[in-house]
């Protein structure tokens, strides 16, 4: 009976994160259209949007903290999807009629909120999901991200051609606020912190800190994931020319990155009907191997013209990006203590939204100029997260778990 209930929540937390994470996908490109057919400039949207993903990397390890510390988890996540909404709206409805960088400001402030979508709701996987089902759940969890990626844009794309941008951009605030019932489900906690004072979250942060580094299987991770993420970024700088070039139109390059979402959907498929997962430290070592081939693939396909290269690269880029997401949900879970999970996966997440950025933003001038340098570059990305993953801690292990287990991180007993 017991194990019912917990399938039927997880079933309705994934359900929730679907929903709210394909709002999440939707926001980009729909702020992105909303700010050049507001002030005709493309640099207006690409402001709010940067805005919004660089706020990620300050917004994580607190709303972590602070859902480590509640009660009621559900609630607190409730609230975080209903201000990002808010900020969403707030966005559209000031845009043009109060000075920009107050438009911005509000930006800034919703997007402190975003890893609410993603690292919040993993987070939550363990408390609604059979133990002996948990590497199912992070799977599907894991697909939940890229049929996202696939649907947002995409529904963005289309509202604004229909509808206009301002539709585009209620559209995904509404869909965020269409998975607040889902949180209704998550359990009361028995072993929350305490209250969340100034002086009890900033403890918190350190030691949140703390076991990130110390624990030598999470920092692997981290690092590596950061890593493949800087790299995913300047990829997908490069896909627009990358259609130009070799598809036909630069607009025919968002279908690589549904073939991208579709490989990773189909890989993460695979997964959840296994009934055991393969080790997830030997995938977080493998993926980025693949992504690095699959992007000297995209190279060479961009070089001769051929579609049929390129599309098989885009492919094999999903095929290791699903399971390279999956067993890091795995490992984060595995390490990470339970009275600092929150924290270790929202600010996991607020890293990795960064690290992307940083890579599209870094690769949009080396692609212009050179797009085979920028793939080359992503390739190269790849290699160092793969290295990461391997060498790091390996000469160490035994000084640095000890530590962790000063700090209350490692691998759950019991």
């Amino acid at each position: 009976m017991l194990n019912d209930q917990k399938n039927h929540g997880t079933r309705r937390l994934l359900a929730g994160a679907t929903a709210a994470r394909t709002g999440d996908e939707m926001s980009g490109p729909a702020l992105l259209l909303l700010g050049y057919g507001s002030t005709g400039s493309v640099a207006t949207g690409a402001a709010l949007l940067a805005g919004i993903t660089a706020a990620a990397a300050l917004g994580g390890p607190v709303l972590g903290a602070l859902l480590d510390r509640a009660r009621r988890p559900g609630r607190l996540l409730a609230a975080s999807l209903v201000l990002y909404a808010a900020g969403l709206v707030a966005v559209l409805l000031s845009l043009g009629r109060v000075p920009f960088p107050l438009t911005l400001l509000v930006a800034l402030a919703a997007g402190t909120l975003a890893p609410a979508l993603a690292g919040g709701w993993t987070a939550q996987l363990s408390t609604a999901a059979p133990a002996e089902r948990l590497h199912r759940a992070h799977a599907l969890d894991a697909m939940t991200f890229n049929a996202a990626s696939l649907l947002g844009p995409a529904l963005a794309g289309l509202l604004g051609r229909l509808l206009g941008a301002p539709a585009a951009v209620a559209a995904s605030a509404a869909l965020i606020l269409l998975a607040v019932p889902a949180t209704r489900g998550l359990p009361r906690r028995s072993d929350a912190g305490g209250p969340p004072t100034v002086r009890a979250v900033a403890g918190d942060l350190v030691r949140g800190f703390a076991c990130l580094a110390r624990s030598v299987p999470l920092a692997r991770a981290t690092l590596s994931s950061t890593l493949s993420c800087l790299g995913q970024g300047i990829f997908v700088a490069c896909v627009p020319l990358l259609g130009a070039r070799v598809l036909g139109t630069a607009g025919d390059g968002a279908l690589l990155l549904g073939c991208v979402a579709l490989a990773a959907l189909g890989a993460g498929a695979v997964l959840a009907r296994r009934r055991r997962a393969p080790n997830p430290d030997t995938v977080l070592w493998v993926a980025p191997l693949a992504l690095a081939a699959a992007f000297s693939a995209a190279c060479a396909a961009a070089a001769s013209g051929r579609a049929d290269v390129l599309v098989a690269a885009a492919l094999l880029a999903g095929a290791a990006e699903g399971p390279q997401l999956t067993a890091l949900f795995a490992v984060r879970h595995r390490e990470a203590p339970e009275r600092l999970r929150a924290q270790v996966f929202t600010t996991g997440a607020s890293v990795k939204i960064t690290a992307f950025a940083l890579g599209a933003a870094a690769a949009g001038p080396l692609a212009g100029r050179t797009p085979a340098g920028a793939l080359l570059a992503a390739a190269a990305v790849q290699l160092l997260a793969a290295a990461a993953q391997a060498v790091v801690g390996r000469a160490g292990v035994r000084p640095w778990r000890r530590a962790g287990r000063r700090c209350g991180c490692g691998p759950a007993r019991g």
